[in-house]
């Protein structure tokens, strides 16, 4: 009950004050690209069910047909534009509103898309079994994930046998104990990440 109430109040904050920059954003997005502003892609949630994750638009229309992973910044479906937002995380605020939903936490492990979570052994749908979040200890280890997948020559392999077991290990590592502390905390270290950048 705290945690959601700590959702609600923390998001709405963010949106509130990010609303200014959200505009322009959006304006920019359409006036240099064919296509709307937002991206909804279907990802897993809490108990696996699916649900619409928002982010602004990044890519080229249509790209998502030609896989689901982005290979680092010289993914030519990248958008000059989308290049900016990816590399400051700012394509990730829209999902502050699938907060607001009830669909994620501003904590919690990354959702994936079905194709990944088809392949989790029963011990990683443990991950599954709370609401997947904006931010996590993974999200702060893996900062720079789409750069260490445009350097693997089989992207797909590296994310799928390397990348998303190292996650789910450190998304575990947080259920151990979780807490406001500790949200704070790793809400903390992701914003001074974005700005190191």
């Amino acid at each position: 009950m705290l945690k959601r109430l700590f959702d609600l109040l923390f998001s709405a904050l963010v949106l509130f004050f990010f609303l200014p920059f959200g505009f322009v954003i959006t304006l920019i997005i359409l006036v240099t690209s064919k296509g709307g502003a937002f991206y909804t892609q279907e990802r897993i949630g809490k108990n696996g069910k699916p649900f619409g994750l928002l982010k602004f638009r990044t890519m080229r229309q249509d790209s998502d047909k030609l896989g689901k992973l982005t290979v680092g910044m010289r993914d030519p479906r990248i958008t000059k534009v989308g290049y900016f937002l990816r590399k400051y995380k700012l394509d990730e605020f829209p999902q502050f509103i699938n907060v607001l939903k009830g669909e994620m936490s501003v904590v919690g492990p990354r959702p994936e898309v079905k194709e990944y979570t088809d392949l989790y052994t029963d011990e990683q749908r443990e991950v599954l079994t709370v609401k997947p979040g904006i931010t996590d200890y993974a999200s702060i280890e893996y900062f720079d994930e789409n750069r260490l997948l445009g350097e693997s020559d089989n992207p797909k392999e590296t994310y799928i046998k390397e990348i998303m077991p190292a996650k789910i290990q450190l998304n575990r590592k947080y259920f151990e104990s979780p807490s406001l502390s500790k949200d704070l905390d790793i809400i903390r270290l992701t914003f001074l990440k974005m700005v190191k950048r």
